[in-house]
């Protein structure tokens, strides 16, 4: 008899939960980032920040997409991004936090860009082919990404006075929800013997070192690890990704399958 960890149905759920959980990293950090669009404090970020919002839409659209061909019940990437309620939501907290000022928005970006990007690399060799296509591609973006949130808070460590108390207050306010990216459960271990994806707590090595590496130019002091906030992997979220629904899905909740 099939042990439950070999049972297609099983990973096929398993499949679908990871889907929809790196799917919605790249939402609701998407839809977060967008915010700054028109505010931001030059234009030239204001166009950096809108571009990398972008490219996280369009990575939801993959994995989104994806996740729906996967469940099989007909559901689109706009089925699952808009018609969702907020324990469906599989993302972590640290990407529903609020934006605070360009300092706070620049760490929670960096901390999850050295991690983002840790995980893409793996996942281009992904045993599932379709897996593997996607992060090819987002792995490009997400590079990107790293380099300039890297290069931004070293600046801004290393800066003024001011520039470098704004930087080490979000970064000791963002730590406590740093610990999620690296946290597993049965969903995750059913994957990760398959080769699918690597084990999430495999990607803290790297991350360690891409951290304190930038932190240490930065000359910003790494927090001592202690309690770290989680939840948000298995639907239990912060009142703010309330807030970010409420917005984000407002047209299609008041014109149900309304199209352009």
């Amino acid at each position: 008899m099939a042990t439950a960890a070999r049972d297609p149905a099983a990973r096929q759920a398993a499949l679908f939960e990871f889907l929809v959980r790196v799917g919605d990293n790249a939402l609701i950090l998407g839809h977060r980032v967008s915010e700054w669009c028109g505010h931001s404090p030059a234009l030239e970020e204001d166009i950096a920040l809108s571009n990398t919002a972008l490219d996280l839409i369009g990575q939801t659209q993959l994995w989104l997409g994806l996740a729906g061909e996967v469940e099989g019940k007909g559901r689109s990437a706009d089925d699952l991004a808009y018609l969702r309620d907020g324990y469906d939501f599989r993302n972590i907290l640290l990407v529903e936090r609020p934006n605070g000022d360009f300092g706070r928005t620049l760490m929670r970006q960096f901390l999850f860009d050295a991690w983002h990007y840790l995980l893409l690399k793996a996942l281009k060799g992904s045993s599932d082919q379709r897996i593997a296509e996607i992060a090819e591609k987002a792995f490009k973006e997400v590079s990107y990404h790293l380099d300039r949130s890297r290069d931004l808070i070293i600046r801004l460590g290393d800066g003024t006075a001011e520039s470098h108390r704004r930087m080490q207050e979000a970064l000791d306010e963002h730590w406590p929800f740093t610990g999620e990216m690296f946290t597993s459960d049965a969903l995750d271990a059913e994957l990760v013997e398959a080769g699918i994806i690597p084990a999430p707590q495999g990607l803290k090595t790297g991350w360690d070192e891409i951290v304190a590496e930038a932190l240490t130019e930065g000359t910003l002091k790494k927090p001592a690890d202690g309690y770290m906030h989680k939840g948000g992997r298995r639907g239990v979220h912060t009142e703010h990704l309330g807030f970010i629904l409420t917005e984000m899905q407002f047209l299609q909740r008041a014109y149900p399958g309304a199209t352009w």
